[in-house]
């Protein structure tokens, strides 16, 4: 498009040409659709608004430098967010709906995709919300999926740079055995204080801790936790940390770097023991951390002002098969024909 700086777009909205929708009513989904309004109608004793049977997806598309348009890991993205309409009793949408209904939205906002070197990317963002009239607590008899896309920078304004993040104890992100693993609203809602608070305070997010016992390290906000300890890559596991389609790729990643790769628990103590860390999620990639405060306990974990050489290493294989300029050898490119 004319007259667009691409390197100037953060992570905001930006309305774009069309978006997609599809309905669910009696028992079956429609067709898709597409529209040109960026408004929804939503029926006022909705469950989407009332008891919170919502859930969302996030991914990406990027223009290689051979002019082929990528869409990352799109199968994933439709596997977890049937699972959140699973955990949230909504209607699952056909993972071949979901695929159709995302290349559609891409195909439809072509000009909005940045060109390579812009270092920016297409963001999806597919919903879906139970959108029937349902007043008491029960599933709704309808639901609304939309597909919207706009083009996006880094997520953290710094981009690849380390910043700093916070543990706050008195905030929990998701409870242990709630809606922690899928991907719905109430838990980035269950955040924003906690956040709000360190972007007051000079941090980039707040480093959630498991709320049962305070003890382990769960996830940033937008984000999972990852640290480098010699040559192996240690990622939390827990029962309320959303499964980072992101983290799991970096994972593979590590593997074939000949990494070893830990899914566990993580004290808070053992951040002593990283000589890296990290968030990492579809927004943000990799977000290096520079040091991580713990404000209850007034203790600092202190890992550099420049990102390390692993986290590095990482991040450029990450987005070099995603721009297809390193070799996408477990096809999580889907490309899109125009």
């Amino acid at each position: 498009m004319e007259n667009i700086n691409w390197k100037e777009f953060g992570f905001g909205y930006t309305k774009t040409d069309y978006n997609v929708r599809c309905n669910y009513r009696d028992g079956k989904w429609g067709e898709l659709e597409t529209s040109s309004s960026d408004q929804v109608n939503v029926h006022i004793a909705a469950t989407g608004l009332h008891y919170g049977q919502q859930a969302f997806e996030g991914l990406k598309a990027f223009k290689g430098p051979d002019g082929k348009v990528r869409v990352f890991r799109i199968e994933e993205n439709a596997k977890r967010l049937q699972s959140s309409s699973h955990g949230i009793m909504m209607a699952e949408m056909p993972i071949e709906l979901f695929e159709e209904a995302v290349i559609k939205a891409i195909k439809l906002n072509e000009r909005w995709i940045p060109p390579y070197e812009s270092g920016a990317s297409l963001y999806i963002r597919p919903v879906l919300f139970g959108n029937g009239p349902q007043v008491g607590v029960n599933p709704a008899p309808e639901y609304t999926f939309a597909v919207f896309v706009m083009p996006v920078g880094p997520y953290f304004k710094e981009g690849f740079k380390p910043t700093d993040y916070v543990i706050y104890r008195e905030y929990d992100r998701a409870a242990p055995q709630g809606t922690g693993t899928i991907k719905v609203g109430g838990n980035y809602a269950s955040s924003l204080r906690g956040g709000s608070r360190a972007h007051e305070e000079g941090y980039s997010a707040v480093l959630f801790l498991d709320a049962k016992e305070k003890k382990y390290i769960d996830e940033c906000g937008p984000a999972n936790f990852f640290g480098i300890k010699g040559n192996t890559y240690v990622t939390p596991k827990s029962n309320s940390i959303l499964p980072s389609i992101t983290n799991k790729s970096l994972c593979q990643i590590a593997e074939d770097m000949g990494m070893t790769v830990e899914r566990r628990k993580v004290t808070v103590e053992e951040l002593a023991d990283f000589t890296e860390a990290g968030a990492c999620g579809t927004a943000a990639v990799i977000s290096p951390i520079r040091k991580i405060v713990d404000a209850d306990k007034n203790v600092d974990y202190v890992y550099g002002d420049e990102a390390g050489k692993t986290s590095f290493k990482l991040y450029e294989t990450l987005r070099g098969i995603q721009y297809g300029t390193v070799e996408d050898k477990y096809n999580w490119n889907t490309i899109i024909e125009f």
